[in-house]
């Protein structure tokens, strides 16, 4: 089964500063997605864009962290597992090289689940592998998508 998805970038010439070598333009744009709000985006900080937009690097890792956490929900319920929190504060390291290509090349995800079944630690921390497995975005990346995973049981 295949699924298309539809992006449309627009963007406008804004020029910056003009001299006889360089041309240096505005990198802010927006994302368009048909039946949702526009998201503004730039060029990351360091790449002289718009620190306050968000940026490609922002977004492909917001994107796994979000793929993973809904892969790993599917599989808890899969395995009778009540999550009842689940929280990441992931790291993406990219390289750039003397030529100005870059590559990412590790994510680090750091989710921390809160679950209501004392049993099922040890399992919901295993689950982390399978959910991985499953997600979309981590299966079409060409870095590796490591995991450190918490659990803590809920206590009343």
């Amino acid at each position: 089964m295949k699924h298309l998805f539809k992006v449309e970038a627009k963007w406008s010439s804004n020029k910056k500063h003009t001299d006889s070598t360089k041309r240096f333009y505005n990198k802010s744009h927006q994302i368009q997605i048909e039946g949702k709000p526009a998201l503004n985006v730039s060029a990351a900080k360091a790449f002289k864009g718009d620190p306050e937009l968000y940026n490609p690097e922002d977004l492909l890792l917001s994107s796994l962290v979000s793929c993973h956490m809904m892969s790993y929900l599917y599989v808890c319920s899969q395995n009778g597992i009540e999550v009842l929190e689940y929280s990441d504060n992931a790291e993406a390291t990219l390289e750039v090289s003397a030529d100005g290509s870059g590559r990412f090349v590790e994510v680090k995800l750091f989710p921390k689940v809160k679950i209501a079944n004392s049993d099922k630690t040890e399992l919901s921390l295993e689950l982390h592998k399978k959910a991985n497995q499953l997600c979309f975005i981590a299966n079409s990346c060409n870095f590796p998508v490591l995991h450190e995973a918490s659990c803590e049981v809920f206590t009343i």
